[in-house]
């Protein structure tokens, strides 16, 4: 918190000295000090980012930026150049998530993969070193579908709660849809059921006060995760839950794309039609998804509540069909844990990749697993939607089409409406769904949580909805996209500066 203060200080100084350099009638030599001071300010974060043994490309990167961009610079740096640096903030929830995931692993058995093909196992293996989540045998899974067949299911368990209901979400506004989720919420907390809501200070902005009052005066538990109030000088603000949870009873969860607003309908007058999924889980990887929502309720309300969960039971699947993990991912687990999840993903195909994301924002080392794949004769299809939901979003997005087309990667343009699901699925049998996007946001700033399917019988729907997807989009032809203007080229340029932070 102290050197956060005098960072914020050094701007105050650095645009002192710039106006009083250029706007008083101050004499030279107070002049001369002021620019003097100024340079010593930077050299000193020039110093420190060097100290920092970062890439030499991101190094040179931000000493451009801090020398060529007056004040602005400085400023963008400590909001956007040094973001990654700031795993200290969440260290405490960190290592309590840390020791909890540990006790929780060593009362796992861990169950006999040897039924999954090779390359499921090769991910298994994997992800069961670095996640710190079991793989579930014992789950069964269901995909939903966009907004109407979501929410009806949602609404559905949500009024059939008998115990209680644990929810987080990113997004959630206070239009027709939100309050007749909240309706439902205060009837079942008024009916003794243990309702706890968490909600992201930031996307939920368009919560109001009014609802959340009224939660409140019904029984119902509700924080908001990181309010902004506390994190203006500790940056916390940039870090969100982007994740979306429901545990109910222990019975059912829900986890995907989704979050709780009219749009997510296609009741948007700006996107029409909303094409988005989700999923319902039960079994045993829903006491996983359980935990994640836990660990975020112990951090935000301080009441120590995942001991009396432990023992509870749910209600696990008889049927093998395939695994199932649960992985949480963001400032509270090990750095790029979802990108290095992805990256093997995607690495172990064999025959094709297939991705939907809304915002296509990739590492090095999946843009060059991607291309590798594609360079093998391997099928990678890669969809976007045609309009994105910001300017930076969209062109950043397109800024990495050539890299990728050129070693013959198939890019596809979605264009019924917008698309905002987030899909991998490799080889037909192996697939990701949940809330990170591919892009460093997710891979680094945001809490988020993806559902892995090995050998699941969920991927063939996902596989088939995926086709029907492709219906609804176009093809990105080389030659047509190589003859794009100037203008185009200088806007993907331009928002490829901002990928560290998009």
């Amino acid at each position: 918190m102290k050197k956060r203060r005098l960072e914020f200080l050094f701007v105050i100084i650095l645009i002192a000295c710039v106006y009083i350099f250029l706007s008083t009638g101050y004499p030279t030599y107070i002049k001369l000090a002021a620019a003097a001071i100024y340079i010593i300010i930077i050299l000193i974060s020039v110093l420190s980012l060097i100290l920092e043994n970062r890439s030499a490309q991101h190094t040179l990167l931000w000493i451009y930026v801090l020398v060529c961009f007056p004040v602005f610079g400085y400023f963008f740096y400590l909001y956007s150049g040094q973001l990654y640096l700031k795993g200290y903030l969440f260290k405490s929830k960190r290592r309590n998530d840390r020791e909890e995931w540990q006790k929780l692993l060593k009362k796992e058995n861990s169950p006999d993969l040897a039924f999954l093909q090779d390359n499921q196992r090769n991910f298994a293996s994997f992800s069961n070193k670095v996640a710190w989540s079991p793989i579930s045998t014992s789950s069964t899974t269901k995909i939903l579908k966009n907004g109407d067949e979501t929410f009806n299911e949602i609404k559905d368990k949500l009024k059939n709660a008998k115990k209680y209901i644990h929810m987080e979400y990113y997004i959630f506004r206070s239009d027709r849809l939100g309050k007749e989720i909240i309706e439902i919420l205060i009837e079942k907390a008024e009916q003794g059921v243990e309702v706890l809501f968490i909600f992201d200070a930031v996307g939920s902005m368009h919560l109001s006060s009014k609802d959340v009052k009224a939660m409140d005066q019904a029984g119902v538990k509700v924080q908001p995760f990181l309010p902004l109030k506390y994190g203006f000088f500790n940056q916390k603000f940039n870090f969100r839950n982007h994740r979306k949870i429901i545990v109910i009873d222990g019975e059912f969860g829900f986890v995907g794309g989704l979050n709780v607003g009219i749009e997510y309908l296609g009741e948007s007058e700006k996107f029409g039609f909303w094409r988005d999924t989700h999923m319902m889980l039960e079994g045993g990887a829903l006491f996983t998804l359980h935990t994640v929502f836990l660990l975020d309720w112990e951090y935000v309300s301080g009441e120590m509540i995942l001991e009396k969960y432990q023992g509870h039971p749910y209600i696990q699947s008889e049927k093998l069909d395939g695994a199932v993990q649960v992985v949480a991912s963001g400032p509270d687990t090990q750095l790029g844990i979802m990108s290095d999840l992805y990256y093997s993903l995607i690495s172990s195909a064999t025959k094709s990749i297939w991705i939907a994301t809304p915002y296509f924002v990739p590492t090095e080392s999946i843009r060059t697993a991607l291309r590798i794949a594609a360079s093998k004769g391997i099928e990678v299809r890669i969809m976007v939607p045609e309009i994105n939901d910001g300017f930076l979003t969209q062109y950043a997005t397109r800024s990495y089409f050539s890299e990728l087309i050129r070693c013959g990667v198939e890019i596809y343009s979605y264009q019924k409406g917008f698309m905002h699901q987030k899909i991998i699925i490799v080889d037909g049998n192996l697939a990701s769904i949940g809330t990170a996007n591919m892009d460093m946001r997710s891979f680094h700033l945001n809490f988020e949580v993806n559902v892995f399917l090995l050998g699941n019988s969920s991927i063939r729907d996902l596989s088939a909805h995926y086709e029907e997807d492709m219906e609804d989009s176009v093809r990105v032809r080389p030659v047509e996209y190589y003859k794009r203007g100037v203008v185009e080229r200088a806007k993907e340029s331009f928002a490829r500066l901002f990928s560290g932070v998009l």
